[in-house]
Formats: structure tokens, sequence, C-alpha cells
């Protein structure tokens, strides 16, 4: 599971400067100041009314629930667009700020809005934001008033003086708006963000992607164990047993040891091309001597179901280890699945480098790996199928699985990992 992470994941209110005051900022002050009343007027009466509502209705408890999470739901959009505002104001992104997820039914959804402590704090600034702006805005007003009254006075004083005479007075209506706008900037900044929820949030996630990856690797021993078990181990067993029965009848009958020899050499054999194959599956040589692009080449290559692929990785560079690994991994178990229950005919592997935008409009480096099929369809990740086993493994490199597997549609799964965390 993902949470919700918005805005800058490291920035705090104090870590840049503040905007100095200047004709440009002045513009922006006005800009954010101006429509600033308007907005607080709405967001109050919608906030109060709807709290209020949802009270008064709680005797008919869905229906007051219902109001009560609609209320919150239109504090989060008030609470977006005073971000963006601010963000526009300051030049810098508003945040960080985190929304617990809501899973479930219906009501299990409404509850989970209700019960989270950004929602509220959303609902709280709508109402707190309305009597910082009766005074910001009433001063606003006034400064503008006094600006459009004292202009043709200033413009005379500035001909007659040359440039001088009401000098500062201009720079101080400025540096007025300008606190004015700082002020009610604070007022966000200290609502409609949640720095230590984020970072609490960031470490569960951390906390379950290794509990995944622990997960993964430990049914990866058990099936390697199981594989071992039931293929070269019995292999060496009856190895063992025919050699023995050589043994015995190489002083009495040297004709009737030569099949036995010649069983216990297939044996053999066999033993370690299903070794080599455990060992692809665990950490393939190939991969770690000659990197992503060769290993997936060998993989298609002995894939049953004719399989191309094509990899662009953005130049020679090696990917890291661990997403070499993952990418690796998602290929192979999903041309396996195909292979055992899909009857497809043809398969195609796509794997490249290139760039996504993030929660907050980021450009990030991500590799994405996409296997498709021309199969019956019907792939899901349900516990105990090989996809589910891709979901753990991707959850250690905060990689994302998807699968589309309409029945009687093929099935194409991609995996995007990104490529630096």
């Amino acid at each position: 599971m993902r949470t919700r992470l918005m805005a800058a994941e490291t920035m705090s209110p104090r870590e840049t400067d503040r905007p100095v005051a200047g004709w440009r900022q002045l513009i922006r002050d006005l800009c954010y100041l101006l429509p600033g009343m308007p907005l607080a007027i709405v967001s109050f009466v919608v906030m109060i009314a709807g709290l209020a509502l949802g009270i008064g209705l709680f005797l008919l408890a869905f229906l007051g629930l219902v109001i009560l999470a609609l209320t919150l739901l239109a504090a989060r959009r008030f609470a977006m667009a005073e971000r963006a505002r601010v963000g526009v104001l300051e030049g810098r992104a508003v945040g960080p700020v985190y929304y617990r997820p809501t899973t479930g039914r219906a009501l299990a959804r409404l509850l989970g809005h209700l019960r989270d402590p950004q929602s509220w704090r959303d609902w709280l600034h709508g109402v707190v934001i309305l009597p910082v702006r009766v005074l910001t805005w009433s001063l606003t007003m006034a400064c503008v008033g006094i600006c459009v009254g004292l202009t043709p006075l200033i413009l005379i004083s500035w001909l007659v003086s040359g440039g001088g005479g009401f000098r500062g007075l201009p720079r101080g209506l400025a540096l007025m708006l300008r606190g004015l706008a700082t002020v009610e900037a604070s007022v966000a900044w200290a609502l409609l963000t949640n720095e230590g929820a984020a970072w609490r949030a960031r470490a569960e996630e951390l906390g379950r992607s290794r509990q995944a990856v622990v997960q993964a690797e430990a049914d990866t021993l058990r099936r390697v164990e199981r594989d071992i078990h039931d293929g070269p181990q019995q292999r060496l067993v009856r190895l063992t047993m025919d050699l023995q029965s050589a043994q015995r009848r190489l002083n009495d009958d040297p004709q009737a040891a030569g099949p036995l020899v010649d069983g216990a050499l297939k044996q053999t054999q066999e033993a370690l091309a299903e070794l080599r194959a455990l060992s692809r599956g665990i950490a393939p040589p190939i991969l770690t001597d000659r990197g992503l692009r060769a290993a997936l080449a060998a993989a298609a290559a002995r894939n049953p179901i004719p399989t191309t692929v094509d990899v662009h990785l953005g130049g020679d560079e090696r990917l890291p280890a661990s997403v070499e690994n993952a990418a690796y991994f998602v290929v192979t178990e999903s041309l396996a699945n195909a292979a055992k229950h899909s009857d497809a005919t043809r398969c195609d592997v796509s794997v490249i480098a290139g760039t996504t935008g993030d929660a907050e409009g980021r450009a990030v480096s991500v590799l994405h790996v996409q296997v498709s099929d021309d199969g019956r369809g019907g792939a899901h990740i349900g516990k105990g199928h090989g996809l589910a086993g891709l979901t753990d493994r991707l959850a250690g490199v905060d990689g994302i699985l998807d699968v589309h597997s309409p029945p009687a549609g093929g099935t194409t799964v991609t995996a995007t990992i990104p490529l630096s965390r």
C-alpha cells in the first residue's frame, strides 16, 4: 500500500527565505490578498454549516456521517486551493501533507475520512482563516485606497522634485502588504501541512516494505528447498544407488555394470541441468556479469513461447543491482506464468528507462517493465500466486505492480521501479 505524500517531502517553511518586497512580489501579494476574503467567507459558511448539519442529523446516523464526510472533503478541496495559492505567492511547494488512505467499502471509507487528522486540520483552517482575513483584507483595502487616493499627489511630487518626495510611501505600503500576505500564508503552513505525520507514514511504509521483502525472500528459500528436494536431491539419491550397484557388479559382471554407469551419467547431467535452472531463479550469473539486457535475452531464449525483447536503458551504464534484480524477476516470473497458464502464442517484453511525474509534479527517473502475452487472460494478484510474490519483491525497491488481464484478452504485467530513492 502506498501512502499519499503531497508537496515537497523534505522542504519545511523555514528552509528557504521568504520572498522580499518588490514590485513583482507586490503584484503577487495583491493577487493573493484581494480574493482572500470571498474565499474565506465561502469556506467558513461551508465548514460551519456542514458541521452543524452533520451533528444535527447525527440521530439519522448514516445521513449525518455522510454530511460530515462531504464537509471534510470540501475542506480538503479548499485546502488544496489554498496550498496552490500560497505556492504561487511564495514560489515553492507547500508541504509536506499526509492524508490517511481509505480502503474498504463505502462505510469504511466514510469513517476513514472522519478519522483523518489532516482533514480536520483542513476544516479548522476553513474556519480560522475568516477572522484572520477580516483583518488582513481590511488593511489591504486600506493600503490600496491610500495608494489610489495619493497617486496624483505622488506623481506631482515626483515631477516637482525630480524623482524625490513620497519616496518611502510606496516602499512602506509594499512592506505592509508583504507582512499581511505572510500572516495569511503562515496560517496555511501551520494548519495545511504536517511534516511529522508525513514522515511517520513514510517510516511505516518502509517498515511494511522491509517486511514484504523478508517474506518474499523466505518464500523464495522455501521454494528453492522444495525444488531441490523434489528434483536434484532425488536424482542424486538414484545416482548413488546406481553407482553402488555398478560397483558391486564390476568384479562379477562388468557387462551388466555398463548400463548402470550410463544411467548414472544421465542422472548426473539431469541433476546439473536442474541445479543450473534453480541458480538462474536465485541469482543468475549472467545478470551479475553482463547486466539486465543480456539476462533478459537469455530468459527470452529459454521461454517455450516465442518472445521478443525490447530494452532501452539510456546508455551503457549499469543500473543499481536491486533494480536489475527486481526487473529480472518481474520478467522471468511473468514469462513462467504465461508458459504455464496462458496458452499464449507470443510474448513481448519491454524495459525502458525514462521519467515520470510524482504526486507533486516533479520529474522522477523510473524503469518501466512490461510483459504482455496474447493468452487467455484471467491472471490476478492473489495469495499463493507468483504475481503476489512480485508485489512483495517490488515493495523493497518502492516499485509498483499493475496487472491487466481481462478474460480472453491476454495479460499485461507492468512494473514501475524508481531508479533513485
